[in-house]
């Protein structure tokens, strides 16, 4: 069964730093591309930044590009999102998300697992 699970959201105030990580278990790893979403009250849920199997293939959203960065570790299992110089507006729900294709996606209908999401708040 896989499972995806996120920690590191909490409360920060704008301008500062915050690391999401996302645990998966269940699959083989490297054969996932993988990508973080967030989804803000009465909004959609939206692309943040995926990335290739190999780590040399990564793409951001407009409004993330130049702050957020997306990594992972294949020996761990693990994908992070390092996301630095925060606005209020980046306040959501973090979603990480797995892609059974080593390609990368913006769609999250192209994305079959989930995990329960992690709350990023940043106050101004």
């Amino acid at each position: 069964q896989v499972q995806l699970v996120e920690s590191g959201g909490g409360l920060v105030q704008a301008g500062g730093s915050l690391r999401l990580s996302c645990a998966a278990s269940g699959l083989t790893f490297s054969n996932y591309a993988m990508g973080w979403f967030r989804q803000a009250p009465e909004k959609e849920r939206e692309f943040v930044a995926t990335i290739r199997w190999s780590d040399s293939d990564t793409y951001y959203a407009d409004s993330v590009r130049g702050r957020f960065t997306i990594s992972r570790d294949n020996g761990k299992n693990t994908v992070y999102l390092q996301m630095n110089t925060l606005k209020p507006e980046d306040t959501a729900v973090y979603y990480c998300a797995a892609r059974t294709s080593v390609a990368v996606s913006t769609r999250k209908d192209q994305y079959r697992h989930w995990g329960q999401g992690t709350q990023v708040t940043v106050s101004s």
